[in-house]
């Protein structure tokens, strides 16, 4: 609990005693009630300290907002309804309202607490000093400070600073900050490393690739910051209807108090004020928005908190609400559904040995930082030295074209054969095939093969647990590998041999035969699926960790390579919408039925106290279970 916080219960606590003390005084000396009597006076001093001890700061509010034109807001209500208690005479449940007004605000700002240490941990990865290494020596500085280029010390148990390569010492990293995986992950000399992550026992020292602004943690920390900026429709409405709300019952205590008293005395000549006043008084407590003000924005938040806890980052709570609706589930293959590790697994010549084919092919794809390419490459670097390549062009689309030894090599896809002039039998086979050409004369492909995640099937057999409708492959591979990875996991369809601009395409038609109601949700890795990421209702980010696209053209990033984490998110999103739903419908029937009593006489101001105060503790302790899920699939929601 913060300083805030205990001092706000000193509070209540102080005022609830002083106001046990004046409920013991009225029922021990009733006599106390003549006004004349000391004991009246005293009884009346206790409940009216009570009372300014638990609200003097929502008298403050209200009157500071009311001179800056904030007049209809909770503090505004709670104010004319106590006040109005104690002018009637009503000094017990004056006192009461505003007593449990604070418990209820008290019960918020621990809900609010708890939500926030959820994300909180991410916000630990902010690294506070760098250790630079420069001429020999090694000085503490900010991490802003330091410039690409520079070598960073970092000591067993500090945090790494910035992105960088590890050019000295191996180590064990904690990336749970990122991921919400407890697993280490093991690093030597040439590895990448990410800012955010924590060293285990060794030394390192990293050369900055990234300055601190451009780096993943400085990414990640605005991605948090920002996230509460986007507000879900629900949420917009909620604080439109409250704007309006407010104001219309305000108006409808000052017409209960006056037009039943007017008529009254005009046809009976009774002029009872104090009764429908008492009754105005209740039906304005009754009336306070609390429990909908509170309990949807933090129900989302909550959602927000407990997602980021399995290493799941949401932007706002408008793509939670966007996820819960999802029923069309499309997905980029490379890296999403398959581990986006290939390795050569065939080699077939023609003309020229396997050696050599492997050792032409590798020399032009050196230049790309496909994964496909990096499999070539490692393959021939394993059989010997690759030889120099120039004036070596990436295709996109299409494949790499270099100059080796004065020969003009071309390697790539089939439609690169066909771009040169070259009439060629694909080859039948699961896997990407890298075809080659020298000097415009077809000499044999190399087959690349890329392992299917194993959580993969288990992750779509979730999905379709869990109502999705469609679940689509959107692939630039060859039709033969896209259908036996589609085949392999369970996917409904599959589309294959796209270029970047017709997954955009093959996108839009497939939102175009969506279920009515329903969204549409694009999983990819985050670099090449940038424009299908943002055309989506909601994208996702697959094994993004460290990745600029993912964080930038992504409304959620999952940090891991965990595909079961998709329907995780979709859990949690579910959960959060459920209960949003359940705290409306439960706090406006609930606010119905006792405004209908308090406008009939029939509740009083203890009702009235429950159907604000209890109503919004119930309302708050629900919504906080939207921070509670497990990673089980059969987990109760």
């Amino acid at each position: 609990m913060s300083r805030k916080q205990k001092k706000t219960l000193a509070r209540i606590i102080a005022a609830a005693v002083v106001f046990a003390v004046g409920l013991v005084m009225g029922i021990v000396f009733p006599e106390s009630e003549g006004v004349t009597s000391p004991l009246f006076f005293v009884r009346t001093f206790s409940l009216m300290a009570a009372y300014l001890i638990a609200g003097f700061d929502v008298l403050l509010k209200a009157v500071w907002n009311i001179l800056h034109g904030q007049v209809f807001d909770e503090n505004f209500l709670m104010t004319i309804a106590s006040i109005g208690a104690m002018v009637i005479g009503e000094y017990s449940e004056g006192a009461a309202v505003m007593i449990f007004y604070q418990v209820g605000e008290l019960f918020q700002s621990v809900a609010v607490g708890k939500s926030r240490r959820s994300i909180s941990d991410m916000m630990d990865i902010n690294p506070e000093f760098a250790n630079v290494e420069r001429d020999g020596e090694v000085s503490e500085v900010e991490p802003d400070e330091v410039q690409v280029g520079d070598i960073v010390v970092i000591k067993p148990g500090e945090r790494v600073p910035l992105d960088g390569v590890v050019t000295f010492g191996a180590s064990s990293l904690n990336t749970a900050a990122l991921t919400g995986e407890s697993a280490l992950r093991e690093v030597a000399e040439g590895d990448e490393i990410i800012s955010g992550c924590v060293n285990g026992d060794g030394l390192l020292k990293i050369r900055v690739t990234k300055l601190y602004s451009d780096s993943t943690v400085a990414k990640i920390l605005e991605l948090v910051e920002n996230s509460s900026a986007n507000k879900a429709t629900t949420e917009n409405f909620i604080t439109r209807f409250a704007r309006v709300y407010t104001p219309i019952v305000v108006i409808a205590a000052v017409l209960l108090a006056v037009i039943p008293t007017v008529v009254i005395g005009l046809t009976a000549g009774e002029w009872d004020w104090g009764d429908w006043v008492y009754r105005a008084l209740t039906f304005l407590v009754v009336s306070c928005p609390c429990a909908l003000v509170i309990s949807v924005p933090l129900s989302y938040f909550g959602g927000i908190g407990g997602a980021s806890r399995h290493g799941i980052m949401i932007k706002g709570a408008n793509y939670l609400e966007q996820l819960a609706k999802a029923k069309t589930f499309v997905f980029d293959k490379t890296g999403t559904l398959t581990k986006g590790s290939f390795s050569v697994t065939e080699n077939h010549p023609e003309g020229i040995s396997e050696k050599e084919l492997l050792s032409l092919c590798a020399a032009a794809e050196q230049i790309s930082n496909h994964p496909i390419a990096a499999s070539v490459v490692k393959a021939a670097k394993a059989n010997g030295e690759i030889p120099k390549a120039e004036n070596a062009r990436e295709i996109a689309g299409f494949g790499v074209e270099a100059e080796v030894d004065g020969k003009k090599i071309s390697a790539g896809n089939a439609r690169l054969m066909n771009r040169i002039g070259l009439e060629i039998a694909e080859a039948e086979a699961a896997g990407t095939v890298v075809y080659c050409a020298v000097d415009g004369i077809y000499r044999g492909y190399i087959l690349v093969a890329d392992e299917i995640k194993e959580q993969s099937k288990t992750a779509l057999a979730e999905l379709k647990a869990l109502g999705a409708e469609k679940t689509v492959m959107l692939t630039g591979d060859r039709k033969l590998t896209a259908e036996k990875v589609a085949e392999t996991i369970g996917l409904d369809e599959v589309r294959s041999q796209l270029l970047p601009d017709g997954k955009v395409k093959a996108l839009e038609k497939i939102y175009e035969a969506k279920p009515a109601k329903s969204t549409l949700a694009y999983v990819g890795d985050g670099m090449n699926d940038a424009p299908s990421l943002a055309r989506a209702d909601v994208g996702i980010a697959m094994g993004a960790l460290g990745s600029d696209a993912a964080i930038e053209a992504a409304d959620i990033v999952l940090m891991n390579d965990n595909i079961e984490n998709l329907p995780l998110s979709v859990r949690i999103a579910r959960k959060t919408r459920r209960i949003v739903t359940e705290n409306i419908v439960f706090a406006l029937g609930v606010k119905i039925a006792v405004l209908v009593l308090a406008a009939l006489g029939i509740g009083n101001m203890w009702l009235a106290v429950f159907a604000d105060v209890g109503v919004s503790v119930i309302a708050i302790v629900n919504a906080m279970r939207c921070m509670r899920i497990s990673r089980k699939k059969n987990a109760h929601l």
